[in-house]
């Protein structure tokens, strides 16, 4: 069992990370990888909650999703392009072994990979001599890592659509909250009504 101090001190901490548009601590640790910026991602939590100012604890787990889905977004995109860099020298090798006639090719697409000036320029000048540019290498690659780019663009429009959905439920959300509080309200003030008129006490007793 919880001590009373430790669910003060939870509910307190709680409350700070509402105020502030930190994580709440029944969250856990940011869901991030390696090397990821945790002060950016509480930077990016903040302005959310800043922006949508969530009203309750579900709009709190909501936001909190939103989040966590544009990050991983972010992420997503990041390692597409992490992909397609880490993989061009396959592009290059495609475009250009059959076009060119190049002494132990190999060696100079590993020094192209590496980012070597010297491979880059030969590159380059080869790349121009059959009338092509780097955009030949991109779209080769492309061609070659097709299907794991395929796959990570449907994780995107996957959690996009996810994105999506939290906002409408959040619209919704509010669009039926409001109707809810003004009809406890209404109820509220019929029962104080009746109690007036009948000449009842609040502990249900009649007045003399």
């Amino acid at each position: 069992m919880f001590s009373r101090e430790g669910r003060a001190g939870n509910i307190d901490a709680n409350r700070t990370a509402e105020s502030t548009g930190e994580q709440l601590p029944l969250f856990g640790p940011p869901p991030l990888y390696e090397g990821e910026d945790t002060a950016l991602y509480y930077k990016l939590l903040s302005r959310v909650s800043s922006f949508v100012k969530p009203r309750d604890i579900l709009e709190q787990i909501w936001v909190q999703d939103l989040v966590d889905i544009t990050w991983e977004v972010f992420r997503l995109r990041r390692l597409k392009a992490s992909l397609m860099t880490a993989n061009a020298y396959k592009g290059l090798k495609e475009v250009l072994v059959p076009l060119v006639d190049w002494p132990e090719p190999d060696d100079l697409f590993k020094a192209w990979a590496a980012r070597k000036p010297e491979a880059i320029e030969a590159v380059t000048k080869l790349l121009a001599s059959v009338g092509l540019t780097i955009d030949a290498v991109t779209a080769q690659t492309l061609a070659v890592m097709l299907n794991e780019i395929d796959r990570i663009d449907r994780m995107i429009a996957t959690a996009e659509a996810r994105w999506a959905a939290i906002i409408r439920e959040i619209d919704r959300h509010r669009e039926t909250l409001g109707p809810k509080l003004r009809q406890a309200v209404h109820h509220i003030e019929e029962g104080q009504l009746r109690v007036i008129e009948s000449g009842a006490t609040i502990d249900g007793t009649n007045s003399p």
